[in-house]
């Protein structure tokens, strides 16, 4: 290969391509994992919307996981996506991690063998998987420049460990995560890329850094990254070229990488992606409900089936505007026929039990939306939205394109209509026609990546200018931060709100904006209480809106919002036939759930949560998922709480290999949910366990199962390692039928089992195993 060749294919060719030359296409990747969001235009662009990461692993089902995945690898085939920048195999180590959403959970083997399983669906489509972020990527705040200080067991046995096991699988690729690792960049840090991940693992992709993610020309290229993306090219191109020319760098090294890309590139662009899983809605509903936790269930208030009660109340903000995904620049457009749960609700029950609902509180609390006519018909038909303008320039005379927009958000990461880079004058403006259906102070907000400026009827009320630093961008974007105005409206009274956008350089531009009406919260609740004791049961459906967790930004608390907890205490108090279900993506204090009848964790369900829901409420499908994490009683007792660095920006992983369950069950602790509770709808019981070694080094466990219940459920039989601390070393799920029992099969993975020791892995001739229904349920022992 020619140094010209090397050059090209060593850096992006734009923001989401690989360079094509001779006899080598060019290959697209798109964001993930959750669906295909990035690599077009802007969040308009509309995909399948998957279950997030957290609940796929509370699904604790490899091959729902792996249905799953081959659906996001059909959606990237359509659209011209070769390589999808997913799974995240980063571990949720601490209960404030801004993208827990993304993550599977706080086990390495979990982690693992569901990402893994997810690989084999999505590469089944023909469409590589780059597995990120490489490697301690497990919080956002800092990302970019944080130093993991972390000692060489627990790296290997537990962060690396999914990574380890993704590669084992045959990924595409591997992304190197922003932050440092003991003092060294991942993207240029030769112990993790070289020695780790080509020599000890044998990995023969590639290996790229996260985007913009790259920090170096002959350190990164002699450590082990072959590719640097976006393009153009900072540090690789010509700065590469220039290195190879001076022979301070060997061209045989940067061919190495050049050919690794070329074999990926040859591999995976292009080519047919084959038939679905199956029914692409029957998988996304399945996999919702396979993801919710029933955590309590006092008198089988649950399920309710329809016909059973005379009123059903839903009760709650998220269920009429539920979380659906995380705040990410891999968020997805909603298609436009999502079934909301309160819709999917009264189509399940239909005539047979009524359903009333109130929301109880606002549920918007953040950013309100801005319900508009658009200041003018630009020919579209929309007749709801505001008129959106692009200019490229900061003058505001001519637009060169419009269009209407029905949101209160707009965001691009990539190019705009009409605006072909960021680094020049440019805006948007927004204009539309509010009309106040009440009399009084009416709040505005504001926001954006730039300089903004709010107008209402001409009359300048707001302008601001801002400049935010290219780490902190997508957590700016998604959490919606504005700014507020209040503006005295009466009844009947319309007016024409204009916000604008003058750009600052960025990674990505984005303005937001909305209106909160006056409002009583005491009426909000006053109603949702009658609500609830004119019914025979409630279901009180809270949680999160989507900028609650976002990508670059750590959450400061696992309480719920303040007036989401009032509410909970009212209703309840009004009716305590009360089942709550909770629609955040993290650990999250339940001190609220108490006295609750019910308690089930939804996480993020992806675009089918409306119909999951109704139908595990009503008894059509049961809540079979897991706890991915640990739930504690109290933030002071998980093993990290938080994830914040020193002000030298070091961030020691002193916990080592305890954290999540382990370093519950080290410290004696006892969480309030253990690491893989659940109930769902049967009753279960764990009767034997017996198993032998197997040639991989690992075993094979056998164990019985009984279900004493009068409906089919299923089991997650887990065993866990006790020998040097607790740890998962296998699992398997199955469906127990009522009234019979089954023989539940485990795979104990070897590579569960290995310790790091005195700089080499050691295998144990003997090892004891605890087999049951969670980390803290393991009735059984077999020693092998």
């Amino acid at each position: 290969m020619n140094q010209a060749d090397v050059i090209a294919l060593t850096a992006g060719q734009d923001m989401w391509s690989t360079a094509a030359v001779d006899g080598v296409p060019s290959a697209k990747m798109a964001d993930g994992p959750m669906g295909i969001a990035s690599g077009r235009v802007d969040e308009r662009d509309i995909s399948v919307l998957t279950p997030s990461g957290v609940s796929l692993g509370a699904s604790w089902d490899r091959d729902l996981v792996r249905k799953v995945g081959a659906i996001v690898g059909g959606e990237a085939k359509r659209l011209g996506v070769d390589f999808v920048l997913a799974p995240n195999l980063n571990l949720a180590r601490t209960p404030m991690a801004g993208r827990a959403f993304e993550l599977f959970g706080e086990d390495p083997l979990l982690v693992g063998l569901l990402g893994t399983a997810w690989i084999e669906g999505l590469q089944s489509r023909h469409v590589g998987s780059v597995a990120k972020h490489l490697v301690c990527n497990d919080s956002e705040t800092l990302r970019d420049r944080y130093d993991a200080i972390v000692d060489e067991a627990p790296l290997r046995e537990v962060y690396l460990l999914p990574f380890e096991m993704a590669a084992r699988a045959g990924c595409a690729g591997l992304m190197a995560a922003y932050n440092k690792v003991n003092g060294t960049h991942c993207a240029e840090y030769p112990h993790l890329l070289s020695e780790i991940v080509r020599k000890d693992w044998g990995y023969a992709g590639f290996t790229v850094c996260d985007w913009f993610g790259s920090k170096s020309t002959a350190p990164a290229m002699a450590a082990g990254l072959d590719l640097e993306m976006p393009g153009p090219a900072r540090f690789y191109g010509a700065k590469l070229d220039a290195a190879l020319t001076e022979g301070t760098l060997a061209l045989d090294l940067a061919s190495a990488a050049a050919s690794r890309i070329a074999v990926a590139a040859t591999r995976w662009a292009g080519g047919d992606a084959g038939a679905e899983p199956g029914d692409r809605r029957e998988i996304l509903t399945e996999a919702a409900a396979a993801g919710f936790v029933l955590l309590r269930n006092q008198g089988d208030l649950l399920p309710i089936t329809p016909g059973s009660i005379r009123r059903l109340a839903v009760i709650g903000p998220n269920a009429a505007v539920p979380c659906f995904q995380g705040g990410t620049f891999a968020k997805i457009a909603l298609k436009p026929d999502a079934t909301l749960p309160l819709d999917a609700l009264r189509a399940v029950y239909g005539d047979q039990t009524e359903i009333v609902f109130a929301a109880g509180c606002d549920p918007a609390p953040r950013l309100p939306s801005m319900p508009v006519t658009p200041a003018r018909d630009i020919g579209d038909g929309c007749t709801r939205g505001m008129t959106v303008d692009f200019f490229g320039d900061q003058d505001f005379t001519t637009p060169l394109t419009s269009e209407t927009r029905d949101t209160n958000s707009l965001t691009w990461f990539s190019e705009m209509p009409g605006i072909s880079a960021f680094d020049r004058p440019a805006g948007i403006r927004g204009s539309g026609h509010f009309a106040a259906t009440v009399s009084g102070s009416h709040r505005f907000h504001i926001g954006g990546t730039g300089t903004v400026r709010l107008t209402i009827d001409g009359k300048e009320v707001f302008a601001a200018a801002r400049t935010i630093a290219p780490s902190d961008i997508m957590g700016v974007l998604k959490s919606g931060d504005s700014d507020s105005v209040e503006v005295l409206l009466e009844a009947g009274q319309s007016v024409l709100v204009v916000a604008e956008l003058r750009f600052e350089p960025a990674r990505a531009q984005g303005l937001w904006y909305g209106v909160r009406a006056p409002g009583d919260a005491e009426t909000l609740l006053a109603e949702a209480e009658a609500l609830a004791r004119s019914a025979d049961a409630v279901l009180l459906v809270v949680g999160e809106t989507a900028d609650s967790g976002v990508e670059s930004r750590d959450r400061d608390t696992t309480l719920l919002p303040p007036e989401q907890l009032v509410l909970v205490e009212r209703v309840r108090a009004a009716n305590p036939a009360v089942a709550i279900a909770v629609n955040v993506a993290h650990a999250f204090d339940t001190g609220f759930a108490d006295q609750a009848r019910a308690l089930m964790v939804v996480w993020y369900p992806g675009e089918e949560f409306g119909p999951a829901l109704a139908e595990v409420v009503a008894g059509k499908r049961e809540p079979s998922g897991r706890l991915p994490v640990s739930i504690a009683h109290a933030e002071a007792d998980y093993p990290v709480r938080d994830a914040i660095p020193d002000a030298e920006g070091t961030l020691r992983y002193a916990e080592g290999r305890d954290l999540g369950y382990r370093g519950f069950a080290a410290a004696g602790v006892a969480p309030a949910y253990a690491f893989g509770a659940g109930l769902g709808y049967g009753a279960l019981r764990y009767e034997t366990a017996e198993g032998e070694r197997a040639a991989d080094g690992g075993a094979t466990l056998r164990v019985t199962v009984s279900n004493r219940g009068n409906r089919d459920s299923a089991a997650v039989a887990q065993a866990y390692c006790t020998d040097g601390g607790l740890a998962l070393v296998g699992f398997a799920k199955q469906i127990v039928p009522a009234g019979q029992s089954v023989e539940i099969t485990i795979a104990v993975d070897p590579f569960a089992l290995r310790r790091w020791e005195d700089g080499a892995w050691s295998d144990a001739e003997a090892f004891d195993l605890q087999v049951g229904a969670s980390a803290t349920d393991l009735p059984l022992s077999v020693r092998l």
